[in-house]
C-alpha cells in the first residue's frame, strides 16, 4: 500500500504529551481517531506529520506548528458588570465570545479580581511545544 498523502482518509492511535511529559490527550481507551489529510480537521504540525507514513508505522511527531504562540494582546480585563446577572465569573469557565467581525471564539476567564475579570482567547495549548507518538491503522486512498 501506498503511503500517507494529501487527500486520503486515514486512521491511527495518538497520544500528545507536553515537554515535561503531560499527557494532554490520547486515543489509548477510545477508538482510533480518523481524518482527511489535508482538510484542516487536525492542527497543521500533526497533518504535515502523518504524510509518507505507512501502515504500521509509528513516528514521533513535534508539533512545531500546533496551535500557534501565546498573545498577550489576546488577553483582556473586563468589568464584571459586563457578564449576565445569572453568570458568576469564576477562574476556568470557557465560553463563546462574539466578535466585532461577526465571527465567534472561545474566551476562559484567567482571572477575577474585585470588579475586574481577565479573559484569554488563545488557545490552552497556545505556546507550548507538543509532542505526538503515532500509529498509523489503515490508509483508504480514495
Amino acid at each position: 500500500m501506498a503511503p500517507v498523502k494529501e487527500g486520503d482518509t486515514i486512521t491511527l492511535h495518538y497520544k500528545g504529551s507536553l515537554d515535561d511529559g503531560t499527557v494532554f490527550d490520547s486515543s489509548e481507551g477510545r477508538g482510533p481517531l480518523s481524518f482527511k489529510v489535508g482538510d484542516g480537521q487536525v492542527i497543521q504540525g500533526f497533518d504535515d506529520g502523518v504524510r509518507g507514513m505507512e501502515v504500521g508505522e509509528s513516528r514521533q511527531i513535534p508539533a512545531d506548528q500546533a496551535y500557534g504562540e501565546y498573545y498577550e494582546e489576546l488577553v483582556r480585563v473586563v468589568p464584571r458588570s459586563g457578564f449576565p446577572p445569572d453568570t458568576t465569573p469564576a477562574i476556568g469557565l470557557a465560553f463563546e465570545m462574539e466578535l466585532p467581525s461577526g465571527e465567534s471564539t472561545t474566551v476562559r476567564i484567567i482571572d477575577v479580581e474585585g470588579d475586574d475579570v481577565t479573559l484569554d482567547a488563545n488557545h490552552l495549548l497556545a505556546g507550548e511545544a507538543l509532542h505526538f507518538d503515532v500509529l498509523l491503522v489503515s490508509i483508504d486512498n480514495e
